[in-house]
């Protein structure tokens, strides 16, 4: 019985608080679990940001350094999640700002016009293609917006962060956060409107 019980706590996945320790401590696995861990949402988020696989990958390669250089300075008490994103929004905005000003400048959607819900996939082959082709569309109109608003869209909805986490990741007043989302949203269907691709909604 022992035995057993000693060997299903050894079989315990580790969790995000044990690298970070273990990170700390100087253990240099603990960084390559922590990269291994996070690769895929980080390299999403930094693609979003900057629009070139390239130069998100050099980004997601900076990101890891500095949270090496930095990891003594992490206060454990603060969301992780936020905090990694925090690093990586820094350097894509410094990046941003060294190679594409004109990126970050934040164009007023028309008006206050209310943002609607897009509708559930529906089951059926027909549709599913369908919302395949409606995806890459809204992927499209996506990489138009202005980096501060593919930001906020990926974060809240790729990422599923709080608005509260959000608004830790970048620094900003949540009232801040709330009216990019907002204006982020009304971008996106602004541009999905003039390419004619919007379809009905349902309540």
């Amino acid at each position: 019985m022992m035995g057993n019980a000693a060997a299903t706590v050894w079989e315990a996945p580790v969790g995000v608080e044990d690298e970070l320790s273990r990170l700390r401590r100087g253990d240099p696995e603990a960084l390559g679990a922590l990269v291994e861990r996070y690769q895929h949402r980080l390299y999403r988020y930094l693609c979003r940001m900057v629009s070139d696989p390239a130069a998100a990958e050099d980004l997601f390669q900076q990101t890891w350094l500095r949270v090496a250089e930095q990891i003594r300075r992490y206060d454990e008490r603060r969301n992780f999640d936020a905090w990694l994103f925090r690093v990586a929004h820094n350097l894509a905005i410094d990046s941003l700002r060294r190679y594409r000003p004109e990126s970050l400048d934040e164009p007023l959607p028309s008006g206050e016009s209310r943002v609607e819900r897009l509708p559930a996939d529906a089951p059926s082959a027909l549709d599913l293609v369908v919302e395949r082709e409606w995806s890459g569309k809204i992927a499209g109109a996506i990489e138009q917006l202005p980096a501060i608003y593919r930001e906020v869209l990926a974060l809240r909805f790729e990422e599923e962060m709080k608005l509260e986490e959000i608004s830790e990741s970048l620094s900003a007043p949540l009232s801040t956060v709330k009216t990019r989302l907002r204006r982020a949203l009304e971008g996106l269907r602004e541009r999905l409107e003039a390419s004619g691709a919007v379809r009905e909604v349902t309540p």
